[in-house]
């Protein structure tokens, strides 16, 4: 059933169009009578305001949109959250898109947010380089902030984490551990942050030369993807085999420990495992798992912080990247080997 229109609702209650915008922007400079004559009419006819449209007359939208790699992810449900609480006590609304680690699925999303003028981006794009998507965005005025991804442009904010360091941490706890076979299972390396921790992983190992860092490389960064790495790594002959795995993240590192539980190897005795994010899930394992915490919630909300500062200050606002420091967590899952 189409919905009333405003001229509908003013020819119902016998008064002008502009009485009836009067009623809906500006109640108090309506005489009460006639302010309750409009409304009465508005219930009867189930006349809805088309507040999309008057914002793109007004030039201005309430609605920001964030873009994620895997909405399925609990990382980004974390940033999504901290972002919305900011976002929504100014006001606006957020709407979530899903990449789905798909730079074609990204540029849709980003192509149609841009068709509906929203008043700024919060992404995490699938891939490092060059932009052009993005880089249009911003050409029409509408703020863009890379969230859980370093910029390198003056001419757009970010929020990171230094997961070069983050990779650094895993792997120095686990030479401290007397570990010296070790596999990085992640992918794919196109995503920034899954070569930054490996980066910083191998950068670790660089002064132990007694010591070797396999790659297990995945398609995703997803449970099943954590199980199929492990599958791979215990086909290596027991000699080369590693007795501990790095994982991008803690999805690839609860798919690593439950084939390897099944498969009868004990964890951490015969191969210790950390994850990264520090996910709720992370430490509510079968066997809790090692992480490298990020501060989810935060980076959302830094993000949601400078974008509502570039969309009110426009030209005058001046851009910053915000970078976080990785926390090591160490859980059962990569305690000292037994011996």
């Amino acid at each position: 059933m189409a919905t009333a229109s405003i001229k509908e609702v003013a020819r119902h209650a016998g008064v002008s169009l502009g009485t009836v915008s009067n009623v809906l922007n500006r109640p108090n400079t309506v005489a009460p009578a006639t302010r309750q004559r409009v409304l009465d009419a508005i219930a009867e006819l189930g006349y809805v305001r088309n507040d999309s449209a008057r914002q793109l007359r007004a030039g201005q939208s309430r609605t920001v949109a964030i873009v994620v790699l895997d909405v399925s992810n609990p990382f980004f449900t974390d940033v999504v959250r901290g972002a919305e609480q900011v976002i929504e006590e100014a006001g606006a609304m957020l709407i979530v898109c899903n990449s789905g680690e798909d730079s074609a699925r990204e540029r849709r999303h980003l192509e149609l947010l841009e068709e509906q003028r929203v008043r700024g981006v919060l992404i995490t794009p699938v891939a490092h380089g060059p932009q052009p998507d993005l880089e249009r965005l911003h050409r029409r005025g509408t703020p863009v902030v890379l969230v859980d991804r370093g910029s390198g442009q003056a001419s757009r904010c970010s929020v990171a984490v230094d997961d070069v360091l983050g990779g650094h941490l895993a792997m120095t706890h686990l030479l401290e551990q007397g570990h010296r076979h070790i596999a990085y299972a992640g992918g794919p390396f196109s995503i920034p942050q899954v070569a930054d921790r490996h980066a910083g992983a191998a950068a670790a190992l660089a002064d132990h030369t007694a010591a070797e860092l396999r790659v297990a490389t995945t398609t995703s960064l997803t449970v099943a993807s954590g199980r199929r790495a492990a599958e791979e790594l215990l086909t290596l002959p027991a000699a080369h085999r590693p007795t501990a795995v790095i994982c991008a993240n803690d999805l690839i590192a609860l798919g690593v420990l439950q084939h390897l539980t099944e498969q009868g190897v004990r964890v951490p005795d015969d191969v210790a495992i950390v994850g990264y994010d520090d996910i709720e899930f992370a430490g509510a394992a079968a066997v809790p798992l090692s992480s490298i915490r990020q501060p989810r919630e935060q980076l959302g909300r830094t993000a949601a912080l400078l974008l509502l500062e570039e969309a009110e200050a426009g030209s005058a606002h001046r851009h910053r990247h915000v970078v976080f420091q990785p926390e090591l967590v160490v859980r059962r899952s990569s305690e000292r080997r037994r011996g």
